[in-house]
């Protein structure tokens, strides 16, 4: 039997690839020295020793609004690139949604970016049905800010400060209202 390689084989097999490429490309830059780690019982974030440029993202927000991350200049942000799908992602959404009750202000947001194919209608379904209420919706469908961003895989958050700069990133899961990563966001707020 021999396999007929049809347009969705094809599809497929181009995104597997890519997803290879992005999560090797984003190891590497997670992995690179230079850095402090700053690390709580429940929380870690890899601080860089000096801010990075970040490229300039396309998404949209709830009412498909179309934003970039220059639209939050003036704030400092933790931007989290996520998805309905991952169960990792799932769990850590209500202390997102804590954390931007606490400290959100004119001067600090979460902005969780979606990388769900179905856009805002499956996020704010996923919002109504966990209670998630401080959050925006941000989303991202064709996944482009997670590759420009270089994150190895969902969730990924960076912390990025008022001139647009990403000062740490984290891999994986956090408690991000936990004591220390209030305390480690609190400090990078005012910079």
């Amino acid at each position: 039997m021999s396999l007929r390689w049809t347009p969705v084989h094809l599809a497929w097999a181009l995104f597997g690839a890519a997803a290879l490429v992005v999560g090797g490309a984003g190891t590497y830059l997670a992995l690179k020295q230079g850095g402090e780690a700053i690390a709580g019982d429940t929380a870690v974030l890899r601080m860089h020793a000096s801010p990075r440029e970040l490229p300039e993202i396309a998404f949209v927000d709830g009412a498909g609004k179309p934003l970039t991350l220059a639209d939050f200049r003036g704030r400092t942000v933790l931007l989290n690139v996520w998805a309905t799908w991952c169960p990792p992602c799932r769990e850590e959404m209500p202390s997102l949604d804590r954390l931007q009750r606490a400290l959100g202000e004119p001067a600090f947001e979460v902005v969780a970016l979606s990388i769900d194919a179905g856009g805002a209608p499956v996020v704010d379904r996923f919002y109504k049905e966990i209670g998630i209420a401080s959050l925006a919706i941000y989303v991202d469908p064709g996944m482009r800010a997670a590759s420009q961003l270089a994150t190895p895989w969902v969730p990924t958050t960076l912390l990025i400060d008022r001139e647009g700069r990403e000062l740490g990133r984290h891999a994986g899961p956090a408690q991000w209202d936990s004591p220390e990563a209030l305390r480690v966001i609190s400090s990078h707020m005012g910079r």
